[in-house]
């Protein structure tokens, strides 16, 4: 059975987002704005939008009948409908679908939908079809279940080849994993309902774990995207044709091209939500925050891997940086492209220059021409849905040889190597003539050597996009010393909030009060997801001793931040942020409780049961330790950390030959980690063992040549057997390498001293 442990780092997303399109308005020049003095205010409220302000597309329709037909039958039209006979395409005539060991049966019953299919126990159910969720290029359908939850079923119809399919066809997921379709990893009310319909509310009560999810209107109508329409309608009827759009709508003509993107971005980006509900206050960053480039998620340097829902990856190009917004390209209501093939690129990009076979090198009017094919290369999520890179870069197979990313010219010569392709792109075109971000970013994200200064580099750079720079800054996390934290430090001043969040991401991992005063100014900030930030970043400063300029602002982000734990409850991500704030703060038991609440959520989340094991060691709770561990070997019995940790909780509970056997398997399963050989090696020692102990030692010093607690290990085994010159010789290369250690010079000097 294969395990699939999502690192999530605390971002809800939605598995269920059918469409690609950015939904927007025209960006044509005009004297319209819509940029409100509520939009200026440093501290946006949390008013909720009542249903009554939004009146429906039919409304819209009487005045705006063009967009409302082009609008129609969208895939935001169409993004969700109550299950009928002319909104579900799929086949339900008692037809059978087999995955996976799982047998689906799809039938009608009267004039309902249902299926036949497993359900949470194990057992299989009848589950009858509430609603429709997409249109193409597939159809998800939606069921309910106890406690206001709605589900989205994992078996979907492909639209384009009229069969039924599995979303995970190479995944054997059973009934109790958060990934089965009854469970957290398809359900609708925090996976998918904030973007599928309008003015949604999740509605989760903790205490109960129900949902009371509720909306203005089932799709992605007109006003999910412009806004409330009763006040615009109440204005346009009163003026007449002295009415002129100001506040009263969003993404209108004229909307700045950055805030144009974010707009749409609410909907288009995988991140960590802020907000308890989308008001159309303020902007993106004061409700959401995007998730930045890591492993799993991007490919190093920035390419889509999972799914990040084009945003993450657009606000990386040069188009982004450069005005072009998403309506450029897509019609904002039809959301189809405006134009055919090269064309829509052309609009910007001299046809001479570009669509040219001087240019391009490949027959012209052939896939192999088309722009999009060499710079926005794409992948299929949901399993049959193709989507494509929104970064634009050229392809960089150098970079393929160095880091072993992906490029545009091996995905379709697929028959040919990245040698092959990096020798005929430097004979077409010579040495790329830009450094891209990614040469930075990818030594430091692997602690190459320089990697850290590689880091400071391009955060400190911006030339290079914000969500490279703050992806950078994230990323100096991983390294030690106190010149890490100075560094980090100044850009909790940067102009981007992107890095200054992403920096207080970072420093918030530090358990200690001694940079408040760094911290503090920041409660004012003018984002939310800053000033949220900044207060988990304060959690080990006693609410008693905030000065006293600072108190009102801090009891106000206090309540924001509460917000932001709660409207995330439902998350393995928001439980854990809930437990490493009462951590910060030194509440162990609360501590505790998020995370068991997070294992509550999804019982294979090994991440989570390392920490709880951890914290259970801390608390002298050595039985449930033990047990948590125990687990994670169960269900991940080739994960080499768990040993190792293992390893060390029985060490410390004085089971040497348990905490050997442990320790063992470490090594086994990571190594080239040089840890498990320094713990084995001491293990060794303790049980008597300096032949054992020194075989482990010279093993890890082999891996690592250089590292001091290696070669201080055995160093000290040596001279514990009397292996005196042996230990002299180790002890004489520690004073080299690290000279400003005096522990070392002293152990040094007295095994000289030694007879």
């Amino acid at each position: 059975m294969t395990k699939i442990i999502l690192k999530f780092n605390g971002i809800p997303y939605c598995f269920a987002v059918l469409f690609l399109i950015f939904h927007s308005c025209i960006n044509k020049k005009s004297d319209y704005v819509d940029v409100s003095e509520q939009d200026k205010k440093r501290f946006t409220s949390s008013t909720l939008i009542p249903d009554s302000h939004f009146l429906g597309d039919q409304v819209c329709q009487s005045c705006h009948s063009q967009e409302f037909e082009d609008w129609k039958d969208s895939h935001h039209d169409k993004a969700m409908a109550i299950a009928s006979d002319s909104t579900v395409l799929g086949d339900f005539s008692s037809v059978t679908f087999r995955s996976q060991g799982v047998t689906s049966h799809f039938f009608r019953r009267g004039n309902a939908y249902y299926v036949n299919t497993e359900g949470p126990d194990g057992n299989n159910h009848d589950y009858k079809i509430e609603y429709t969720f997409g249109i193409e290029p597939l159809q998800q359908y939606i069921v309910k279940f106890p406690n206001g939850r709605y589900q989205c079923l994992r078996t979907a119809w492909d639209t384009k080849k009229n069969k039924w399919f599995d979303l995970y066809p190479d995944f054997k997921i059973i009934h109790s994993e958060w990934l089965h379709w009854s469970r957290g990893g398809l359900n609708w009310n925090n996976m998918c309902s904030d973007c599928h319909s309008t003015n949604v509310r999740k509605n989760f009560k903790e205490e109960t774990q129900s949902y009371n999810t509720q909306y203005a209107l089932i799709n992605v109508s007109c006003e999910a995207c412009h806004g409330p329409g009763k006040t615009h309608v109440e204005r346009a009827e009163n003026l007449g044709s002295d009415y002129k759009v100001t506040n009263d709508l969003k993404m209108v003509p004229g909307t700045n091209s950055k805030l144009l993107v974010d707009q749409c971005a609410r909907c288009h980006m995988r991140r960590e939500q802020i907000s308890e509900f989308y008001n159309f206050e303020g902007t993106l960053l004061d409700h959401y925050f995007p998730q930045l480039i890591v492993e799993n998620i991007y490919y190093p340097d920035g390419q889509i891997l999972d799914e990040d829902y084009v945003y993450g990856s657009f606000i990386q190009s040069k188009m982004y940086h450069n005005e072009v917004t998403c309506t450029n390209c897509h019609d904002p209501h039809s959301l189809k492209l405006k134009f055919v093939g090269n064309v829509l690129c052309t609009q910007c990009h001299v046809p001479e220059n570009y669509d040219t076979v001087n240019h391009h090198f490949h027959p012209m009017n052939t896939e192999s021409s088309a722009c999009i094919n060499c710079h926005m290369t794409g992948k299929y999520y949901m399993g049959n849905d193709f989507r494509r890179d929104h970064s634009f870069r050229i392809p960089r197979p150098d970079q393929s040889l160095k880091y072993d990313t992906p490029n545009a010219c091996t995905k379709c010569h697929d028959d040919k190597d990245d040698h092959w392709a990096w020798d005929n792109y430097l004979r077409l075109y010579g040495e790329p003539k830009n450094k891209h971000f990614s040469d930075l970013l990818i030594p430091g994200l692997r602690m190459e050597p320089d990697g850290y200064n590689h880091l400071v580099e391009l955060a400190k750079d911006t030339v290079y996009p914000d969500m490279a720079r703050a992806s950078a800054v994230r990323g100096m996390v991983n390294y030690s010393g106190p010149q890490v934290v100075d560094d980090m430090l100044r850009f909790l001043k940067d102009e981007s909030p992107l890095v200054k969040g992403a920096t207080l991401d970072a420093l918030g991992e530090i358990n200690t009060s001694d940079y408040v005063n760094y911290f503090l100014p920041l409660l004012n900030d003018e984002k939310r997801a800053v000033r949220v930030k900044a207060f988990f970043a304060l959690a080990p400063l006693d609410a008693a001793l905030v000065p006293e300029q600072y108190k009102q602002v801090y009891n106000d982000v206090k309540k924001e931040f509460e917000t932001s734990l709660k409207v995330t409850a439902d998350f393995v991500g928001g439980k854990v942020r809930e437990a490493d704030y009462f951590l910060k703060k030194g509440d162990l038991d609360r501590a505790i409780k998020g995370y068991e609440d997070a294992l509550n959520i999804d019982n294979t989340n090994n991440i989570v049961r390392t920490n709880l094991a951890n914290l259970y060691y801390r608390n002298n709770n050595f039985e449930s330790a033990e047990e948590a561990f125990k687990t994670i070997i169960e269900q991940e019995p080739e994960y080499g950390q768990t040993y190792y940790s293992y390893g060390l909780l029985l060490a410390e509970l004085n089971r040497v030959k348990d905490a050997i056997v442990q320790m063992e398997l470490a090594i086994k399963f990571m190594p080239d980690n040089v840890r498990p050989y320094y713990n084995l090696s001491l293990l060794y020692d303790k049980a008597d063992d300096l032949k054992k102990a020194e075989s482990i030692a010279v093993q890890g010093l082999k891996k690592a040549p250089q590292n001091e607690s290696m070669l201080y290990i055995l160093a000290y085994i040596y001279s514990k057997g009397n292996q005196l010159e042996k230990a002299k010789n180790i002890a004489r290369r520690l004073v080299d390498l690290y000279p400003n250690n005096p522990d070392y010079r002293t152990f040094y000097n007295q095994l000289n001293a030694r007879p």
